[in-house]
């Protein structure tokens, strides 16, 4: 089926009177809730295990009925349904997108056919194969070549490949198998191979090489540096010949792939039963669902991972099926093209008052960022509006000491989603507290969740002059101590960090990105925009390495560097 011309968002009426509608709006949060007690029960919805509070944002009903409407005119609910029948969407690469496949309901019916293939079918071959390959691990039947079982796996990878199963990895913390541990090599800069195999065992260390074409540069490269690690080592040990046939032995008992490319595998030296496989229609930066989460699989066991798959397709299912007018994605996606486009907003924060979540802005910044950084159109036109947004943020009270004086003062708008759950994973208590403010016996999660619902109060409400005067401040420092508020916020509080309510999260934001890509007419699943510095990059390694030729080929801002480089690398 040929994907319709994009509608575009500035000539709808909607976005005319959502012009209009900004120009005449007076935000006021303060005299919203005030004028309209039942504001914050009306603007909260449920979504999942996620009870989310959009009460707090710049926006009346008016504004609302007025975005869905723009959502209705964008054929935002039929872009949502081809994506889910697996519709070839992602249109510069001519791909289904159906990362939603991947955690599907087992049964379903009618079962999910594309191109005369059945999907459910393929994924839940590749999840078995992932959940038998995992429980070996775990009870120790994979063993290394020495015969002992595995203690430490590192996964190889970068971008999709690796924020995602990090992210997770760590947000799921309580659910790791003891005695049994992941590291992430992403980075090419050869500090992070060298520090994440420093001081582990090479008999007992496994290896996941994650790359769907097996030809990703960094991966790859980081991929033979560990190999050369692991055999040299085993090598000066004794345990393994020196031999081709000793090595290529031990690497295959080291090291597995998640790949299609197996002959590169093979050639890697990785038996292809051991390369676990996804499909294009799956993005990397949509894919920890898929085999590139084997790691998380293996830390977390393959029953916990099918929860977390389930927490994916409880939120599938409600962004699906939910009317715009409750569907909490859709919103949250719908606020942000708001803020964006008629508010000025350049960044987004996401502020998790949840330690384990410390990657969970760094992996929405590769999701959000990635998918609707574009400024052409899915047919190739340009867009008619700004697009995208810069995410980023930091947990709990960590932030608070460092940028939130931006976001209460400053002169920028920076809506911002507060994250908590309410039953921690380590419940501890203060049992000594400080005489004053903390006192003895208090729970330390809720004098951390204090801070939570403090923050978005003070951003909405502020402080006036007047309450600063009352307070008995000197009227020289008056204006420095008053806060505007009317800074948005919306808040998405859980029972716990439970696998899915982890994948909740995720899914969350995933439909967020995909609702706004709509509305902006962009294709969310291509990213075109990485590939022209990762060429260059190519092309300048000689220059680097001293090519002269190279080097004179450069333009003079990068011959510049490059000799300053190379004075600071070899001195005369």
């Amino acid at each position: 089926m040929t994907t319709p011309a994009p509608v575009d968002p500035a000539a709808t009426s909607a976005w005319a009177d959502l012009t209009t509608h900004h120009q005449s709006l007076d935000a006021n949060l303060r005299d919203w809730f005030a004028t309209d007690p039942a504001r914050a029960e009306r603007l909260s919805f449920e979504a999942g295990d996620l009870f989310v509070d959009l009460s707090k944002n710049l926006a009346t009903d008016e504004t609302l009925a007025l975005l869905v409407r723009l959502a209705q005119e964008v054929n935002l609910t039929e872009r949502i349904a081809a994506m889910f029948a697996g519709e070839r969407i992602n249109v510069t690469e001519d791909r289904a997108v159906l990362h939603t496949a991947l955690r599907r309901a087992p049964g379903t019916q009618p079962p999910l056919v594309v191109d005369g293939q059945d999907v459910d079918e393929d994924v839940a071959a590749e999840l078995d194969k992932l959940s038998a390959f995992a429980h070996q691990v775990r009870s120790g039947d994979w063993t290394g070549i020495t015969g002992k079982p595995v203690e430490t796996v590192v996964n190889i990878g970068i971008g999709g490949s690796d924020l995602g199963p990090v992210m997770i990895y760590e947000a799921l913390a309580p659910y790791r198998q003891a005695g049994l541990s992941v590291r992430f090599v992403s980075n090419i800069d050869p500090t992070d191979v060298a520090q994440k195999t420093a001081d582990l065992d090479p008999e007992t260390t496994l290896f996941i090489v994650a790359s769907k074409t097996f030809g990703t540069l960094e991966t790859l490269t980081n991929a033979r540096l560990a190999r050369a690690w692991l055999l040299d080592a085993l090598v000066a040990r004794g345990v393994v010949e020196d031999t081709p046939e000793a090595r290529r032995a031990a690497v295959g008992r080291h090291f597995v792939a998640v790949s299609t490319a197996l002959d590169k595998v093979a050639a890697f030296g990785i038996d292809p039963a051991n390369a676990f496989g996804f499909w294009d229609w799956v993005g990397g930066r949509y894919s920890v669902d898929s085999a590139i989460g084997t790691s998380v699989a293996i830390a977390i066991g393959p029953e916990r991972f099918r929860e977390l798959l389930s927490g994916f397709h409880v939120i599938d299912e409600h962004f699906r099926t939910t009317p715009l007018e409750r569907n909490v994605p859709a919103l949250m996606g719908l606020l942000n093209v708001w803020y964006v486009n008629f508010l000025g907003a350049a960044s987004h924060a996401v502020l998790p008052y949840a330690q384990q979540l410390h990657r969970f802005a760094a992996y929405l910044q590769q999701l959000t960022m990635e998918s609707n950084g574009k400024s052409v159109r899915w047919d190739g036109s340009p867009v008619t509006t700004a697009t995208g947004e810069v995410f980023w943020g930091e947990p709990g009270t960590n932030g608070q000491h460092a940028f939130y004086q931006l976001i209460h003062q400053g002169t920028q708008l920076v809506p911002a989603d507060f994250i908590a759950v309410a039953k921690p994973a380590y419940p501890l208590v203060d049992a000594e507290g400080d005489g004053g403010a903390v006192p003895a016996g208090a729970d330390v999660h809720e004098l951390f969740l204090a801070n939570f619902f403090a923050q978005t109060k003070a951003l909405a409400f502020g402080k006036t002059a007047e309450e600063v005067r009352a307070e008995g401040t000197p009227e020289r420092i008056v204006s420095a101590r008053v806060f505007s508020g009317n800074r948005p916020t919306t808040s998405i509080l859980a029972p716990e960090l439970t696998p899915s309510v982890v994948g909740q999260l995720v899914a969350l934001y995933e439909h967020v990105t995909f609702t706004q890509g709509i509305v902006w007419g962009i294709d969310s699943f291509d990213q075109w925009g990485v590939e022209l510095g990762k060429k260059l990059a190519l092309e300048v390694a000689p220059a680097v390495s001293g090519d002269e030729a190279a080097l004179a080929a450069q333009d003079p801002s990068t011959q510049s560097l490059l000799r300053r480089y190379h004075a600071l690398r070899h001195p005369a």
